[in-house]
């Protein structure tokens, strides 16, 4: 019923150090780290985030299952602290949040996140206006190139900003296929990564603002952690690795944190043949202290 969850064993050991309290899933996905914590410790309580329908519809589809220890918001976790206090939280045990694309929202053609879909889409919310297809199909050579390399670190992204401008001379791009297409005839293949990975991941994070979001939460964090709770964070790519491990030290320097992971938590051989998803996840935990 729910989608496998990376290192949920991990999440547990480094997230729950109140056996008793109230914890936040930031990224509540298809409800696989949830349902791992509620399984494991039978009195903390979670409160749950996702703003994309699929996983509200999920959440309210299974509500029994959760016996009244989940409260769900659908909403972006970059307004955690409204949220919270809207229901009187001020506090929390924890907070966790998986910054990754679930593999059901990668396989589902109809969101434009696969290399073969047949939509321009990428929303994870799809009250957000801007989409991947406007973005292809309207911005300059220059914004295109800027946001493939800042947001993708794709270092032929001038190169694939004119293969863009050059096709859209023929007609509008559509679909996600047919700007694989486009990259490929610039880019060739390396390894065993299909050359548009970092266009289409670097697309996903900028109309989804996903680093915005993630340096609000960090930034709301401490204020919401009672003495002693922790914040984890999984990340899928350098960019978010880097920012968190930045904001952990700089608390971790001001006294505000205690870092529990000196280096990078990563999944086991034995989890990466089961969940092939887990070979790029990366965990860093810290604690706020008593200040």
């Amino acid at each position: 019923m729910y989608h496998i969850s990376v290192m949920p064993s991990e999440v547990s050991k480094y997230l729950i150090n109140n056996p008793n309290g109230l914890y936040v899933d930031c990224t509540f996905g298809g409800g696989g780290h949830t349902i791992y914590l509620l399984n494991k410790f039978k009195n903390i309580k979670i409160v749950a985030f996702d703003w994309d329908e699929a996983s509200s519809n999920k959440f309210f589809e299974n509500e029994n299952e959760f016996k009244n220890r989940v409260a769900f918001i659908r909403d972006n976790f970059k307004n955690i602290k409204k949220n919270l206090f809207g229901i009187n939280i001020n506090k929390v045990d924890g907070i966790l949040a998986d910054i990754g694309v679930a593999s059901k929202q990668l396989d589902d053609m109809g969101r434009g996140f696969s290399f073969n879909s047949n939509v321009l889409d990428m929303r994870m919310d799809k009250r957000n206006d801007l989409t991947a297809k406007e973005i292809i199909n309207s911005y300059s050579r220059e914004d295109l190139a800027d946001i493939f390399y800042r947001y993708g670190e794709e270092y032929k992204s001038r190169h694939i900003a004119n293969a863009i401008i050059l096709r859209r001379k023929r007609g509008i791009i559509n679909t996600a296929s047919e700007l694989k297409a486009i990259i490929c005839s610039v880019k060739k293949t390396e390894g065993k990564t299909n050359p548009a990975t970092k266009v289409f991941q670097a697309l996903r994070i900028f109309i989804n603002k996903e680093l915005e979001n993630l340096k609000i939460l960090l930034s709301d964090a401490p204020g919401l952690l009672n003495s002693g709770g922790r914040i984890i964070i999984i990340s899928f790519h350098s960019l978010e690795d880097r920012i968190v491990k930045q904001n952990f030290k700089q608390n971790a320097n001001c006294g505000i944190y205690r870092t529990l992971t000196k280096k990078v938590i990563t999944a086991s051989q034995e989890e990466i043949n089961i969940n092939h998803r887990s070979r790029s996840a990366k965990i860093r935990a810290a604690e706020k202290t008593n200040v």
